[in-house]
């Protein structure tokens, strides 16, 4: 049905979550606070320094103390990028059936590349890759559809004939401006609050797996 399909990184394609908590942690823990459960952490991995530091200090963007936060927990997190990080379960095989199928495959995440391109080698992704776009490889971030447009460009392949996947509701929103299919990935760092079922993607998936149906 498609000739590329395009995953968003953090909660679709690797569990980032446990990484991203562990430098979150370090930060409450060296300011003498109790450490935050991961169940509460999980769900915002999706939104970066923001999201973390609001669920860890109930700070936003626009409070004063942010920005040390914010530095300090992206030093911690690019130090420690990969040590619990993996591909979710079933997702090695997806990709595996994708290349065995000729169908090409790639990345594109709102992470910028200063964490992006180690994060990808790491796991051992980016020779496979047609194509990772990082959140500051375009001059716009999704929901935009830019980075989208870029990775179908990069692949060589219309964008009519791409899929995209991801567990947040932009990158459904990103996936639809752009002309793609899309793919809301139910396993990833959904909240309570939004849930996937009301994002209007093509297709919902509860597993990595169900994916092969899409291109069998």
């Amino acid at each position: 049905m498609f000739d590329a399909i395009f995953f968003d990184l953090d909660g679709t394609l690797a569990d980032t979550a446990p990484d991203l908590a562990a430098a979150a942690n370090r930060l409450v823990t060296e300011r003498g606070m109790p450490p935050v459960a991961y169940e509460k952490l999980r769900p915002v991995a999706s939104h970066g320094a923001r999201g973390l530091i609001g669920a860890a200090f109930g700070k936003r963007p626009e409070d004063p103390e942010f920005p040390a936060l914010r530095d300090t927990f992206l030093d911690y997190y690019e130090a420690d990028i990969a040590v619990h990080t993996r591909l979710f379960d079933g997702m090695d095989e997806v990709l595996e059936r994708l290349d065995a199928e000729g169908i090409l495959w790639g990345i594109v995440t709102n992470k910028i590349a200063r964490f992006t391109v180690p994060l990808v080698n790491a796991i051992g992704l980016t020779p496979r890759a047609s194509a990772v776009v990082s959140g500051d490889t375009t001059p716009h971030a999704k929901p935009h559809p830019a980075p989208l447009l870029r990775a179908a460009e990069l692949s060589g392949v219309a964008p009519a004939r791409c899929v995209y996947v991801g567990d947040d509701l932009r990158d459904i929103q990103a996936g639809r401006a752009a002309g793609m299919k899309t793919v809301a990935a139910a396993y990833g760092y959904c909240g309570e609050d939004d849930p996937p079922e009301s994002w209007g993607a093509d297709y919902l998936i509860r597993q990595p797996a169900e994916l092969i149906a899409l291109f069998a």
